[in-house]
């Protein structure tokens, strides 16, 4: 990709190197006509759906804050990386989502493995109904999880509008209409920043989740194979707010605790080798909730970068 003076994918070049120095800003390209099987990054540039949630609002400026931490690091892998924007949220947060599922809908019919850049965590729910039409359109036979790492269930009624904590109350909803069954798990979830309703819906719907207590030294490989079990189709999405405040300090909602970032690392790692095994196929994942304007020392974006960086580590290879 060209780079501009306004553009975020700038960085060192390391020219003696070679083919071997290349960082992400040298390797990324805007999304073409006709792309190869490969990467491509979509944006949800929203802060809409944190505002509707009463929270600390500035995650719009979130996807690119975040390529701008993705550009300069190294890049260890064959596939083909592309950028395919962002959808911009101004006044109509469900018009947005539309948008963003119709996009995200398009570039897994064209071979795409996605990640989703937020903005807020209403981006959970523009993810979830993209890669449920695209399983619509082509494989509805398959059972759709979701894995969601975050300190919140973010299953709130909408009261009176949807937003960054209804993303999955409103994918359970859409399921039930459906006929589908509810495939959803949520690591990290803090006890106090939920209420008993929260927990209550969740366990109706037979949720599975931990606690951030019970992730202080890692995931349980158990709980992720017994629920993998359950799908043949993985979502990953994750809300920043589920890392410690000191890791994460750019969020709606700091956490008192918070999981370990080398713990999530760690599972994020397995997690392809864990689908593999299950006869799973990982579709999409996502980074929210990363608002720049509360980010210290950039230490926020730096890990959802480092997040992202595992995710393709895990999926695509040894990077």
């Amino acid at each position: 990709m060209s780079n501009t003076t306004n553009s975020p994918w700038t960085g060192r070049t390391d020219t003696e190197d070679g083919q071997l120095g290349l960082r992400w800003h040298q390797v990324v390209q805007s999304y073409p006509a006709s792309p190869d099987s490969g990467v491509s990054l979509l944006g949800l540039a929203s802060d809409l759906g944190v505002k509707f949630n009463k929270g600390r609002i500035g995650a719009a400026a979130g996807p690119v804050a975040l390529r701008r931490a993705l550009a300069n690091m190294a890049w260890h892998l064959d596939t083909p990386l592309y950028d395919a924007g962002d959808v911009q949220v101004d006044d109509d947060l469900a018009a947005g989502q539309s948008e963003y599922a119709r996009r995200a809908q398009q570039l897994l019919s064209n071979n795409q493995f996605v990640i989703g850049l937020g903005g807020g965590h209403e981006l959970g729910w523009a993810g979830y109904h993209g890669l449920r039409l695209w399983l619509e359109a082509n494989h509805p036979e398959r059972r759709l999880g979701i894995l969601n790492l975050d300190a919140h269930f973010d299953v709130r009624e909408p009261a009176p509008n949807t937003s960054s904590g209804t993303p999955f109350r409103q994918a359970a909803e859409d399921s039930a209409q459906l006929g589908r069954a509810f495939n959803y798990a949520c690591i990290g979830v803090a006890q106090p920043s939920n209420t008993r309703s929260l927990f209550q819906f969740a366990d109706q719907q037979q949720a599975v989740y931990l606690e951030d207590i019970d992730c202080q030294q890692d995931i349980p490989e158990q709980f992720l194979t017994d629920w993998l079990q359950g799908i043949d189709v993985l979502y990953l999405t994750t809300c920043l707010d589920v890392l410690p405040a000191a890791t994460a300090p750019g969020v709606s909602a700091p956490a008192a605790l918070g999981v370990p970032l080398a713990v999530l690392l760690n599972m994020i790692r397995k997690l392809e080798g864990l689908c593999l095994q299950h006869n799973v196929d990982w579709k999409m994942a996502d980074i929210a909730e990363l608002n720049p304007l509360l980010d210290q020392d950039q230490r926020t974006a730096s890990s959802a970068a480092r997040m992202v960086h595992e995710i393709l580590r895990s999926k695509f290879g040894d990077a």
